[in-house]
């Protein structure tokens, strides 16, 4: 058997330096938009929850447009484009419900679970369709409709709509980011005073 020999440093120079310019993924944002809540509960001891007064906070549904984590533009009635540049740190719906969850909690010092969670206390059952997130470039204002489900444990359901607007300062991440969470903070707030009722 012969002995392996090491390859030059020549041979394998080529292929070091290839491997610096394949990119194997998209190239990551600068920066990256995400929700914050005007509101949040203060650290408490816990407390044992009471049949019927948790309430479960599911993800809300939307459209394809919200499905991505792009910021839509509306122009029209029937034009679409995207923010270039404007990047959620995860989907829309993801944001909002835990934005909302966190709101609902502050608000009503009611216990928020969880999805996965809703057998261990079924209530209140808040589901939602989240049918705008985004900017109108013809009004240059960020709008949010939300759709809001409430199912209560013993079967009866309530459903109400909940907008709101806020102007953007320019079609730019840096432009609509602000007008973004307040229109969302303003919606969660809008339905945790309606479910706390």
């Amino acid at each position: 058997m012969r002995p392996i020999r090491p390859l030059p440093l020549l041979a394998i120079l080529p292929a070091l330096l290839l491997a610096g310019c394949i990119s194997l993924g998209p190239k990551t944002p600068a920066e990256l938009l995400r929700l914050t809540p005007v509101q949040t509960a203060p650290a408490d001891q816990g407390e044992a929850v009471a049949a019927g007064r948790a309430i479960t906070v599911v993800y809300p549904v939307a459209p394809a447009e919200l499905a991505a984590v792009r910021v839509p533009v509306r122009s029209g009635a029937t034009t679409l484009a995207y923010i270039k540049g404007a990047t959620w740190a995860d989907s829309p719906a993801h944001l909002f419900r835990d934005l909302l969850a966190e709101t609902i909690h502050a608000r009503t010092d009611r216990p928020v679970l969880d999805p996965r969670d809703y057998h261990l206390a079924p209530g209140l059952r808040l589901s939602g369709r989240m049918e705008q997130f985004g900017l109108d470039a013809d009004t240059m204002q960020v709008a949010m409709v939300y759709d809001a489900t409430l199912q209560y444990a013993d079967g009866r359901i309530q459903t109400r709509r909940f907008t709101a607007t806020a102007p953007a300062t320019a079609a730019t991440s840096a432009g609509v980011a602000p007008a973004l969470n307040t229109v969302a903070n303003q919606v969660a707030a809008q339905v945790a005073d309606w479910v706390g009722r």
